[in-house]
Parts: structure tokens; sequence; C-alpha cells
């Protein structure tokens, strides 16, 4: 079995170390400023909890709740904000410099999806064997992409090169 560390624990009923303490109801009115040792007996007396809700408030602010119920309640809201956060992935189209317009369109309609779905776009053009002369061509092309989704997405990280591949990476508008 695990000990407890009782540094992590929150201050809760003989844990609450002020010298008065401004205290909520359970049906959440205000019952006053008092001492902490008769804020827990009023909650024992209701077999609750006293619980510190905000410490930076002056006097600092206790409730009488059960914790466990409180807790949960905590918890399940820590876990909904969660699901609704969106991480952004980064997603990649690959292309050569000598690309054709079709093709070139295909790519710029995938990034333009990935871009309104909230991920970045990774634009990479691969060269092979001596293609790699002619790097002014892919900047030149890639900046035409970051210029057909200027309304969806803005330059993040410029083109530059690396090893044999030139990238620039795209992030979506707020």
């Amino acid at each position: 079995m695990r000990s407890r560390n009782p540094r992590n624990l929150p201050p809760i009923n003989e844990n609450i170390r002020f010298p008065e303490i401004r205290l909520i109801g359970a049906d959440g009115d205000q019952l006053g400023i008092m001492a902490p040792n008769e804020a827990l007996r009023m909650a024992e007396e209701q077999d609750l909890d006293l619980v510190l809700v905000s410490d930076k408030a002056n006097p600092p602010v206790c409730r009488i709740i059960n914790y466990g119920k409180y807790k949960f309640e905590q918890e399940k809201r820590a876990r909904e904000a969660k699901k609704r956060q969106h991480n952004a992935e980064v997603k990649e189209v690959k292309m050569r410099y000598k690309i054709d317009d079709h093709d070139y369109n295909v790519r710029v309609k995938n990034a333009h999806r990935f871009l309104k779905s909230g991920d970045k776009v990774k634009a990479t053009v691969m060269f092979r064997g001596r293609e790699i002369q002619h790097s002014d061509l892919a900047e030149k092309l890639l900046r035409r992409m970051a210029n057909d989704l200027g309304e969806v997405g803005e330059m993040q990280q410029a083109p530059k090169r690396e090893g044999r591949n030139m990238m620039m990476l795209l992030s979506p508008k707020k």
C-alpha cells in the first residue's frame, strides 16, 4: 500500500492552517468569518468536510461540502476539458520541384483541408541527384504554395534546405 504524502493533499479539515477563514455553507450561503476549528466543528455536525476553496482571498475561503463528491466533480471537469482540447498534428505534403499543375493543385487542396481541420502542414520538396542545383525553383514553388494557402494558413517557418529536401511549415490562421 502506498503512503500518501500530506503535501499533495489539498487543505481539508485539520490541514487548514489559517488564523481565520471565510466560511460558505453546504447550501452556498455565507456563514461569515470565523476560526477554522469552529468551522470544522460545524462541518462535522453535518457529516461533511471543510475544504479550502481559495487561499488567495483575504481571508481564505473555505466551504462545507462532501470532499469525495467535490474531488470527483473536479476530476470530471478536467476530463471534459481534456476531451475538448484539439492537439495539432503536423501533416506533410511532399512533391518535386518539377511538379505538374494538376498534381500541385491536389497537394494544395490537401494542405488546405489539413489547415482547415486545425493541423499544421509541412510542405516538402525532394531533390534527386543533380536536381539540388535548382533549389531556387523549389523555394519559388513553396512560396507560391504559401501564397495560395494565404486565406487559411500563415507561414510559420520560411522555406529552408535540410539535406536533400527543402521544407516549409504552415500553421492555421487563428
